[in-house]
């Protein structure tokens, strides 16, 4: 039945039920679009969830033993975080920023440009060098894990806002979108088709009146033929005939009078 269901407020015409029907076919197109850019990224979002699980696991080993290599290092040289801050005097690690494009979605990715040498390579010169060369070496890895782990993390919190994003759009497009686009296509089918019928009943209507009208038409003409000859008179004697000598005397008196009649004076 038309008007089942939410509908759009429109004029049912041919012309509306061809825009809507466009309109039908854009959405169902929009929708598998949307579904195949929902499936990518959730594939992707998945493997980059192992990932992000690995990075962690994996951090959480190095940092143990980074840990354990700064109290070697502390207990075999005392504390030498003054020495290290010291002869430092530029960055040994520089993080690189590069994109990646995920189905029309950007994501960040972070490489580790590590400088080669080292401004205290002197630190525990004299005890403890090789607790300080282990520890720094631990402590590298451990940053470059960290910014492995933060590469995913940030890709795995976009993908994770996109794909909530896309699911709310599909979900719009299949339960509310389609449903009253469909409803106001079988609305403006069905006014549509009502119309047809009224039109069809009035047509018929009309030709069922001029069919007895013709029929009336038909008897009175065929009446007045019998009375005609029930009198015993020709169809074309029984109309009334006009003499030459009529029509003079009609003619003459019009000219009679067109002469003496007179004008009223026209003042300018």
């Amino acid at each position: 039945m038309s008007g089942t269901g939410p509908r759009e407020s429109i004029f049912p015409t041919r012309m509306a039920l061809t825009n809507t029907k466009t309109r039908l076919k854009g959405a169902q197109t929009g929708h598998s679009l949307l579904a195949k850019k929902r499936d990518a990224l959730t594939t992707r979002f998945r493997a980059i969830l192992r990932k992000v699980d690995e990075a962690k696991r994996k951090m959480g080993r190095v940092m143990q033993l980074a840990s354990f290599s700064l109290a070697e290092v502390t207990y075999a040289t005392g504390d030498i975080a003054y020495l290290v801050q010291e002869q430092a005097k530029s960055a040994s690690f520089k993080v690189r920023a590069k994109q990646e494009n995920v189905s029309g979605v950007v994501l960040p990715a972070f490489e580790v440009d590590r400088v080669p040498g080292t401004d205290f390579n002197l630190t525990g010169l004299g005890r403890g060098g090789q607790q300080v060369l282990r520890s720094k070496e631990v402590y590298a890895k451990a940053v470059e894990t960290l910014v492995e782990l933060a590469s995913l993390q940030t890709a795995f919190m976009i993908l994770d806002e996109v794909i909530r994003a896309t699911n709310r759009r599909v979900n719009a497009i299949e339960h509310v979108v389609i449903p009253r686009l469909d409803n106001t296509i079988k609305y403006i089918i069905s006014e549509l088709d009502e119309m047809d019928r009224e039109e069809f009943f009035r047509l018929k209507k009309v030709q069922g009146k001029k069919k007895r009208d013709a029929e009336a038409a038909e008897a009175k003409e065929a009446k007045r033929k019998a009375e005609i000859a029930a009198q015993g008179l020709e169809p074309d004697a029984a109309a009334p005939v006009v003499s030459s000598a009529e029509i003079s005397a009609e003619d003459d008196e019009m000219t009679v009078d067109l002469l003496s009649s007179k004008d009223d004076d026209i003042i300018f």
